[in-house]
């Protein structure tokens, strides 16, 4: 049995938790035994907003031993690993300290910063801990079936493809750019990184912000990403869309021989030369999935493959010279 503590009880980590829930329902041998959060007493007793809905407004946390402090909860519990739900600025000092006191840590955002980022790759490689980023998307069903598109070659190479999501602004820190990375690292990273799982690393990006929040930075972004065989490859993000827009996820891809068009429930596939059809997914999210990947590989002791550490960095990578290229009007960034 797998016994997990999660830290930070905001959206992210209430997100985290349904889906710990559902495991344990759900048979698998995982326990989430005790949260963690500075606030943990009001927290337990008020809503958190997002831009999905959590399974639950208040949560009755009377099973689980609560906890303010982090260092109080380790001394007092035998856990096994860390779900970290905390500010991105802190992720990568919580993290680096966990693994090296050998825990395994699942999170995301990995790190504010890339050079951070590298530094938890090195944490989790020297300290033989499994390390997950939480990149949802290389595990969301209708992603995972555009992966398996791609591979298999059925309709032919990618011509075009375009990603978009969007949602009202968050509140709190995460629209203060210094510590959140804003709209770019926080939503636009997404996209960004299942481009470099689809399709790996571009040479070079080009990107377009506006900045509308105070002090948030670039709140709508839209970028292309060049690669040598000439595929046309955007992705947009938006978090300035208030009102009833709520939150909206999708992608449009073009092949040679068809195209898949995935409208954040549903992915419908369009042959060039037959009736389309709507493909058959799972009924779990990714949220779900990449937690039971995560004891998975704790369980069978494997090698993190779908969601490397090394990959994740070089995601954050790829972000920063978007920010960079959009600090200069869209001037194409090589990427290292």
């Amino acid at each position: 049995m797998l016994r997990v503590g999660l830290v930070g009880f905001g959206f992210m980590g209430r997100m985290n938790f349904d889906q710990y829930v559902q495991l344990q329902e759900d048979g698998h041998p995982i326990s989430l035994v005790a949260i963690c959060d500075p606030q943990i007493e009001v927290l337990k007793h008020t809503k958190s907003a997002g831009n999905m809905n959590t399974a639950h407004e208040v949560y009755d946390l009377s099973p689980y031993n609560l906890y303010e402090n982090l260092q109080h909860m380790l001394e007092n519990e035998e856990l096994d690993a860390i779900s970290l739900a905390v500010p991105t600025y802190l992720h990568a000092e919580m993290a680096c300290s966990l693994l090296e006191r050998g825990y395994h840590v699942f999170e995301k955002p990995m790190a504010r910063h890339s050079a951070e980022a590298w530094k938890m790759v090195a944490a989790a490689q020297s300290s033989g801990k499994k390390l997950l980023i939480g990149h949802c998307l290389r595990f969301w069903p209708g992603y995972e079936y555009l992966k398996g598109i791609i591979a298999s070659g059925e309709f032919g190479e990618v011509t075009g493809a375009y990603f978009y999501r969007g949602s009202g602004a968050p509140k709190g820190w995460l629209v203060n750019d210094e510590l959140s990375g804003g709209c770019m690292l926080d939503m636009h990273v997404h996209d960004t990184d299942i481009i470099h799982h689809l399709f790996g690393k571009p040479d070079k990006v080009s990107t377009l912000g506006r900045k509308v929040l105070p002090g948030s930075g670039y709140d709508i972004v839209s970028t292309h990403y060049f690669y040598q065989d000439g595929k046309v490859v955007n992705a947009q993000a938006d978090w300035t869309l208030e009102g009833d827009f709520g939150f909206y996820m999708g992608y449009r891809i073009n092949f040679e021989r068809g195209n898949v068009v995935f409208d954040g429930a549903e992915v419908k596939v369009n042959p060039n030369c037959q009736p389309g059809f709507i493909a058959k997914l799972s009924s779990h999210t990714g949220y779900y999935r990449e937690l039971v990947y995560f004891l998975k590989i704790i369980q069978n002791d494997e090698p993190v493959t779908l969601c490397m550490p090394e990959s994740a960095a070089q995601s954050i990578e790829i972000i920063e010279a978007e920010i960079q290229s959009a600090d200069q009007e869209g001037a194409w960034i090589r990427i290292r």
